[in-house]
């Protein structure tokens, strides 16, 4: 629970005459395990310094002598914190102590001035590795400014190499779909078809692969998207193999992103797949719809049309090669496909529900098949978009 200390009720401060400390007059945060956002509103502009400390992993905040006038529970716990504590240290300094749930770095630590003068400080952070975490705490000084370290968890390349970050749906507790006659979870179908694509696109050159899980674990829907844009990703594909009530539909479908579904098909599977954390126990929370709004990140118009030239690259590859639905491009409010930066497409590679389908996704041979139209669609996708200045 955060704490707050007045200045008064310090030893000596009684007789000190500190001057007029700042007012923070407003507070909030929003977010979730993967990505946080800290916002404090002040009357002036705030001077201020980040250092990190370890065991517990924490992210220090030092500010000159500061009146939190704000309810505590405006700055409560959540997101990556479990704990945030802010209070004077002295008459003439204030600290804000944020104790994190896993190793953090600040994407952003700044300074904005807003529309009437006032100021705000604002505190991105997003989940880091320990090795991350370590560096920052080994390479800072606390007698200068520290400053957010914004290097990646890992490490791209800066040569000119397309990334692409390979999604495998599900994972861990959450089994996603189960097929219909041999009960293969999703999970497994995804996972394995992600080594297979990664193993055929691996080999092209000036092409890297990134794989968001290399095994049966659980990501949350915003780890995902969040460990793609740490690895700098050029391309974000999302595997899935899910079920429907009818089952003599099957083929392959491509979705790209909308807050407006395309069809009440892929509104159905959009609410289902954005339940994944749910179902997995992960606590989904209510944002205030502006910072929310900040942390969600619509996706700019830019990437929205390579999304769709991505998607249109891969239908291309697959017509009369392998089986397709109706209307194979739909779109829908996957919130898997929210990166800003990054375009995204989400792959049904064939439904669970249906015999037929099921066979294939378990088929070693069609998954090579598969990997190989793929990866003709990413190098096709790759060349047009370089020629284009992209």
């Amino acid at each position: 629970m955060a704490w707050s200390v007045a200045a008064s009720a310090l030893p000596g401060s009684a007789h000190a005459k500190p001057e007029k400390p700042l007012l923070a007059y407003a507070a909030r945060i929003a977010g979730d395990e993967a990505r946080t956002r800290i916002v404090i509103d002040f009357e002036e502009r705030p001077e201020f310094s980040v250092h990190y400390v370890g065991s517990p992993e924490r992210v220090i905040v030092d500010l000159p002598a500061t009146a939190f006038g704000f309810p505590q529970e405006d700055l409560g716990a959540r997101g990556l914190f479990s704990d945030i504590r802010f209070g004077a240290m002295d008459e003439t300094s204030a600290r804000i102590v944020l104790t994190a749930e896993r190793p953090v770095q600040l994407s952003l630590a700044e300074v904005q001035e807003g529309e009437n003068g006032e100021f705000r400080l604002v505190l991105d952070a997003e989940m880091a590795t320990p090795e991350v975490f370590a560096r920052l705490v080994s390479q800072q000084t606390w007698d200068e400014e520290a400053r957010p370290d914004t290097s990646r968890s890992v490490s791209p390349a800066d040569d000119g190499t397309f990334i692409v970050a390979i999604d495998a749906g599900h994972g861990g507790i959450d089994t996603g779909a189960i097929g219909a006659a041999t009960k293969t979870p999703e999970k497994e179908i995804t996972l394995a078809f992600a080594r297979a694509l990664a193993e055929r696109l691996g080999k092209q050159p000036g092409v890297e692969v990134f794989l968001t899980r290399e095994n049966d674990r659980f990501l949350s829907l915003s780890e995902r998207v969040t460990l793609a844009r740490q690895a700098k990703a050029d391309l974000f594909l999302s595997l899935h193999a899910d079920t429907l009530s009818q089952k003599d539909i099957r083929g392959a479908t491509v979705y790209t992103l909308s807050d407006r579904a395309s069809d009440r098909m892929a509104e159905n599977l959009a609410a289902r797949e954005n339940l994944s954390d749910q179902l997995a126990g992960v606590r989904l929370k209510d944002e205030p719809p502006e910072v929310a709004d900040i942390l969600l990140d619509l996706t700019r118009r830019e990437t929205q049309t390579f999304s769709i030239a991505l998607a249109e690259n891969v239908l291309k590859s697959f017509e009369g090669q392998i089986g397709l639905i109706n209307n194979a491009h739909r779109y829908a409010g996957f919130q898997v496909l929210r990166a800003p930066d990054i375009p995204s497409v989400l792959l049904e590679l064939g439904f669970l529900s249906n015999p037929e389908d099921e066979k294939l996704l378990a088929d070693e041979d069609w998954r090579i098949k598969v990997s190989g139209l793929l990866t003709d669609a990413v190098l096709r996708y790759r060349e047009r978009t370089v020629a284009n200045g992209g």
